[in-house]
């Protein structure tokens, strides 16, 4: 099914709107979820494709942030931990539990540094967490998951059961910590569902565009450049939401308003395609912190294992990549856990790396920045338009601040609010079935004639939503299993192509699917997703080749030391 209120062509068509949402991705995309379910005429526009900035680089994690008790935010513990829960029923189809065990070597370290920590804000120099710290912490994070919490509390194991659990834990190791957070499967995806929700609600009083730039202002109205032609459209609002996370200060700019307020912190990640290190991990995500006070991560996911973070400070002006120097920090990470494990560069079958939205911290260290958010107001340059800036904001806590953001707006534009978004049931999460009974009963009914193993993949694919691309597939008498991606067919892809504001091959991808991820994309695979869409964006051979090189430099643009800088299509 396909919405109106799409592309830059419906913002010149109507170039005024209550509410215009600078910024596509998951904040800006809930807030417009939020504001079309409360009947607001909402518009959004994002300068390259929805969710392709900070918040495609996440680390698939939805948690209730345990770290963030050693600051002393313990009302954004309370919101994460409330938020994930819930995300476990609205979006059971991309969000699911995750079960995540902390290695210990040792019982007392940081101790008496915690609270130094907790008083200075992170200002003290950062040693490793031992069992004593990481028990305490453990114990007030259940506390937090009472009430509508329906996670295991934690286990505390000794050396013994701990290596008898996870043979390939360096055997150095004291203790282990278990818990439970939840993994992000498919965050891309998860933002299309929020989109076409807020579409499917508010129909010509929600449009959103993806390549539609906030430029500059022109008698208080801000101008809106398409850029694929280069047209250009001033567009009025009464409210103007600024969520364009890192690039908040930038677009303020744009708009004749510098401000100060952001201070990013560059977050990087690998994937390897390592099936002794994915059966180490026993189906969990081990999570550590180094001595230098990062987070680490080893996080199995898709048949691949993902790691990361890095945590560095970072200018909004230079490329966002994944160095050298991280890799070799991150390799050296996973053997100092899993030391009988060799790692090298050549298994990494993807990189990625996003700046965090983060405020600024002045000489606070990167990792202990303040991860919440909060909402300043401005006035727009020579209007009347109020512009409310989002600093922060995370993937867990999505709906929560987009709420409070609809809520300014609705304040400003003095409008009740109708309906709250809590509990509300996200795309393909509606009606997911969350049991096997269920699961076999949905594939049965909605089988369409398509053998029952492909029925199975789409509905994990795309949830319930799944049953709009049955229908298309079905109905597509030129359907065919691609040679390269068995697992794709042309229908299920031109599909997506029609319905989910696909520009170019690489929003397909490493947006609107798991291909980049996973390292599925060569050069002939992108090549034959190129022919397959092509049909539904009109594309003739000269742009399916300009595509096909586009999307793989796109895929390895994280990657400074990819060889490939020149492709050509065949």
């Amino acid at each position: 099914m396909s919405y109106g209120g799409t592309g830059f062509g419906a913002l010149s068509e109507r170039p005024y709107a209550e509410v215009l949402i600078i910024g596509g991705g998951i904040n800006g995309l809930a807030t417009f979820r939020d504001l079309a379910l409360q009947g607001v005429d909402v518009a959004l526009i994002e300068r390259d494709d929805f969710v392709s900035g900070a918040s495609a680089a996440s680390s698939h994690m939805i948690h209730g942030g345990i770290r963030y008790l050693e600051n002393g935010e313990f009302r954004l513990v309370h919101e994460s931990v409330t938020e994930r829960n819930a995300l476990l029923r609205t979006a059971p189809h991309y969000v699911r539990p995750l079960q995540t065990t902390i290695p210990i070597f040792s019982t007392f370290s940081g101790v008496l540094g915690a609270p130094l920590r907790f008083l200075r804000h992170g200002s003290v120099s950062n040693r490793e967490r031992g069992a004593v710290l990481i028990k305490i912490g453990l114990v007030i994070y259940d506390s937090f998951s009472r009430g509508g919490g329906r996670e295991p509390r934690h286990e505390f194991h000794g050396r013994r059961r701990s290596l008898a659990q996870l043979p390939a834990l360096n055997p150095r190791v004291k203790y282990t910590a278990t818990y439970w957070d939840a993994s992000l499967h498919d965050p891309e995806r998860l933002a299309i569902d929020v989109l076409r929700d807020g579409r499917a609600a508010g129909g010509d009083r929600a449009r959103a565009a993806n390549y539609s730039a906030a430029v500059g202002v022109d008698n208080g109205r801000v101008v809106v450049r398409d850029r694929q032609t280069g047209a250009e459209v001033p567009f009025a609002a009464s409210v103007v939401i600024n969520a364009s996370g890192p690039w908040t200060d930038l677009t303020n700019l744009s708009l004749g308003d510098p401000t100060h307020h952001m201070g990013g912190t560059k977050g990087s990640h690998i994937v390897l395609d390592h099936p002794e290190l994915l059966a180490a991990t026993g189906g969990r995500e081990l999570f550590f912190e180094n001595n230098d006070g990062r987070i680490v991560l080893i996080y199995p996911l898709k048949g691949r294992v993902l790691v990361g973070t890095t945590d560095l400070e970072h200018d909004m002006t230079d490329p966002i990549v994944c160095t050298e120097a991280e890799v070799e920090y991150f390799i050296g990470l996973i053997g100092q856990v899993l030391p009988d494990i060799e790692v090298t560069p050549d298994q990494i079958v993807y990189r990625f790396a996003g700046v965090r939205p983060l405020p600024g911290h002045g000489n606070i260290a990167p990792g202990f920045v303040s991860r919440e958010y909060r909402i300043d107001a401005e006035q727009i340059v020579g209007g009347d338009a109020t512009v409310l800036s989002l600093v922060g904001g995370k993937w867990t806590t999505f709906r929560a601040s987009a709420e409070h953001l609809a809520d300014r707006a609705l304040d400003l534009l003095a409008q009740p609010r109708r309906r709250s978004t809590r509990g509300v049931a996200i795309g393909g999460g509606l009606g997911f079935p969350t049991t096997e009974r269920s699961r076999r009963q949905w594939i049965d009914r909605h089988a369409a004639g398509l053998p029952l193993d492909r029925v199975a993949i789409l509905l994990d694919r795309y949830g319930t939503v799944a049953e709009e691309v049955i229908s298309a597939i079905v109905a597509d008498d030129a359907d065919e299993v691609l040679d390269q991606l068995p697992t794709y067919s042309t229908a299920e892809l031109r599909h997506i192509a029609r319905t989910e504001d696909v520009v170019h091959l690489d929003d397909l991808l490493m947006r609107r699917s798991s291909l980049a991820f996973t390292g599925a994309v060569s050069v002939d695979a992108a090549n034959e997703v190129a022919r397959a869409i092509a049909p539904a964006l009109g594309w003739d051979d000269a742009r399916i080749a300009e595509e096909t090189a586009r999307g793989v430099a796109r895929v390895h643009a994280a990657d400074p030391s990819w060889a490939g800088r020149s492709v050509t299509a065949r």
